[in-house]
């Protein structure tokens, strides 16, 4: 941990603020950035999120953001103030596209060329296919290799190295050399192998920039999840529509039945249920009235309410679930991935070998082209294509298998951390349980032909979650629906009617317990329906196949402790019930803080925190869209056996990352020295720099069995 890692663990409180990095792309970066800003005076702590390019830094009401901006610039890495407080960020693989396309385009027109000269033209036939290449190539390598030379000159300006730096110089050096060698009428140029070097460094990082590109987009979906305005109440009784951002507490709202709410509030007029999944992950709708404390994002069901605004915008709790995800971003990016931790040594051992080179050539009156050509093929053939291919290839071969088998996973470097899990948190319900409540058969079946019509048709006039599912059941029964008539819903209490003159009606039992709903029929005992969440299918597999895997496991969830003990009892886990989105975060940074690596797996906006807090995360395809967006993984299927196989999947992925990296190390072991002692041209550097990346896609390519 870097110490301004640690100094963000215990800062003090004080002024907050992100800015927007756009050229941090490594650990090298993060590490800099974070100790620069940390060493202010004034700072007491700075966090980067490398996955969204930004860093919060809390300092001193004295320190303004002009001067953090400057500080990062003079480190190298120009920043702005991030201009909404919750944007997304940038897509950081589409300006890598368009080098990528012309890279790929300009190496295959040139290695067509090059064949000709390989096989033996000579004269001036190969000097016009060096001029054409020069043509084709030249400009080709300028706009293709423009990524990394305006980063290593940025490097380099303020006095510092990274992995662009010797890219830059081998690429820069080996063009210019063939470019002499054109002019010159020499018999070798290597246009051809400096495309091919860039096409593959390019590949690679696009690679890891897109799977980045999904890292974060949970804030943005959790926004959406509010209501864009809302009907605003004037003292005068007329009614205007407000857009979210202008609602001001004080202002009263008229919440229609089937709206969201735009502002957390307290309900002055009006009776109706509120579905709540989104918040709290409860699964039964809550009846609320006057008095009744409200939120944002939150689902009338029935009646229409007036609800007098009490916090908007960035102060509802909507936004603060947002930002708990924000902060947890920040803390999950401290996390650092094999690729970024060898980059650290990559870029001085290169320039020293490379140095070295060309001093001892130029010692043994080697001449300064022979010396320069030797220096350039040791910068070839040491380049990182294989080391920058090692992980992305093998994450993008991974999820492909895992795609197949239904697991979609979003955040490639999530393998990486899912590896090493060893402990699981599962929420309940929509997780552990399909979130899709199911009357009692046993209960249906002893209905009568009559009561079963009575309670379809009342049913049918209701959009509780409990009444759809027993239309749904009663229907697939073939059921008919009774003669009701006079029907009507009461918000909060339920549907009445009236069948063969007598009134009827679907209730809410008077008795406590879990799910359920009453049937009356004036004349006739009371039909209480229970309802039940059934487990997802193959959960005891699924929890005794992460027991094998050294994996222990536990519910956490926001739901009531009657519906969390159940659960608990069949699937003989521990639990925590009625958990806010808080206490998910709170108790995944205990676990964390033990020495723990932690999965969570959840659905709704509640968990959503928890998601991005954890090491890992994963939700089911029925989950929120803040769920799927937060999580890394997502499995479409009901089956929890998804679980253990994306974890065996992620560490059969890790240990052929780890014989990529064994394979690019040996590879420069042999190569490198073979360059240093004159054995190597640029041509057969930049070869046999492609061979390696080639050996290391054919390694990755045997996951494609990974999810089996």
């Amino acid at each position: 941990m870097t110490s301004a890692a640690r100094a963000a663990d215990g800062a003090a409180p004080g002024e907050r603020t992100v800015l927007v990095v756009p050229g941090m792309h490594c650990a090298g970066c993060m590490a800099k950035v974070e100790r620069g800003l940390a060493d202010l005076p004034g700072v007491s702590a700075a966090r980067v999120n490398l996955t969204a390019r930004q860093v919060t830094v809390t300092h001193a009401a004295e320190v303004t953001t002009p001067v953090l901006v400057d500080a990062l610039g003079a480190l190298g890495f120009p920043a702005q103030p991030r201009a909404e407080e919750l944007a997304p960020p940038p897509s950081a693989v589409k300006p890598l596209l368009a080098p990528l396309g012309v890279a790929g385009f300009a190496a295959m027109n040139v290695m067509l060329l090059s064949v000709s000269i390989w096989s033996g033209a000579g004269g001036a036939t190969r000097e016009l296919f060096h001029w054409l290449s020069a043509l084709i190539g030249i400009p080709a390598i300028v706009y293709s290799g423009w990524v990394f030379f305006t980063s290593a000159w940025g490097a380099l300006r303020h006095g510092r190295t990274n992995m662009d730096v010797p890219i830059s110089i081998g690429v820069t050096l080996a063009t210019g050399l063939s470019l002499y060698e054109t002019v010159t009428g020499g018999a070798t140029a290597w246009f051809d192998g400096t495309l091919m070097l860039l096409l593959f460094l390019l590949a690679g990082r696009a690679l890891d920039a897109a799977m980045r590109d999904k890292a974060r987009a949970g804030v943005d979906a959790l926004l959406r999840q509010a209501a864009p305005g809302a009907l605003v109440l004037g003292r005068d009784g007329s009614v205007e529509w407000i857009a979210a951002p202008q609602l001001v507490p004080g202002m009263v709202m008229r919440v229609a039945a089937g709206e969201r709410l735009a502002a957390d509030g307290e309900i002055v007029a009006g009776r109706s249920r509120l579905d709540n999944s989104l918040l709290t992950g409860e699964s039964a709708a809550v009846a609320v009235a006057a008095g009744d404390a409200v939120h944002a994002g939150t689902l009338n069901l029935d009646g229409s309410l007036d609800v007098r605004v009490t916090a908007a915008g960035q102060g509802t709790t909507l936004a603060e679930i947002a930002k708990l995800m924000d902060a947890s971003g920040q803390a999950r990016s401290k996390y650092v991935r094999i690729a970024d931790r060898a980059s650290r040594l990559y870029a001085p051992a290169v320039h020293t070998l490379a140095a070295l080179s060309f001093a001892g050539w130029m010692i043994a009156d080697a001449g300064l082209h022979q010396s320069l050509v030797i220096a350039i093929a040791v910068l070839i053939i040491t380049c990182p294509c294989a080391l920058g291919l090692a992980v992305p290839v093998a994450q993008v071969v991974a999820c492909g298998a895992l795609m197949k088998r239904g697991i979609m996973v979003k955040d490639g470097s999530a393998l990486e951390r899912l590896a090493g899990v060893d402990r699981a948190l599962l929420d309940k319900t929509g997780t552990l349980t399909l979130g899709r409540p199911v009357p009692d058969p046993a209960v249906l079946d002893r209905l009568g032909a009559e009561a079963a019509g009575v309670a379809l048709a009342l049913a049918s006039h209701s959009r509780h979650p409990l009444s759809r599912a027993l239309v749904e059941a009663l229907a697939q029964r073939g059921v008919s629906a009774a003669e009701v008539t006079d029907v009507a819903e009461e918000p909060g209490q339920g549907v009445r009617g009236t069948w063969a003159g007598k009134a009827v009606a679907l209730r809410r039992p008077n008795e406590a317990g879990g799910m359920a709903t009453a049937l009356d029929i004036a004349g006739s005992p009371a039909w209480l329906i229970p309802f039940a969440d059934r487990l997802r299918p193959e959960t005891e597999a699924a929890l005794a196949d992460l027991g094998r895997l050294g994996i222990g496991a536990s519910i956490l969830s926001g739901d009531n402790a009657a519906a969390v003990g159940e659960v608990a009892r069949v699937t003989g886990l521990t639990a925590q019930a009625s958990a806010s989105p808080a206490d998910k975060r709170d108790a995944i940074a205990r676990l964390q803080a033990a020495g723990h690596t932690v999965l969570m797996a959840g659905d709704g906006l509640n968990d959503g925190p928890a998601l991005a807090a954890a090491n890992a995360s994963i939700a089911p395809g029925t989950a929120s869209d803040v769920g799927r967006q937060a999580a890394d993984l997502v499995f479409l299927g009901d089956s929890l056996d998804a679980l253990p196989r994306a974890i065996r999947a992620a560490r059969r992925t890790m240990a052929v990352v780890r014989q990529n990296f064994a394979l690019a190390i040996g590879y420069n072991v042999l190569a490198v020295p073979l360059a240093m002692a004159g054995k190597v041209t640029p041509l057969i550097a930049a070869a046999a720099m492609s061979l390696s990346s080639l050996i290391v896609i054919a390694n990755s390519l045997r996951l494609v069995r990974a999810a089996n």
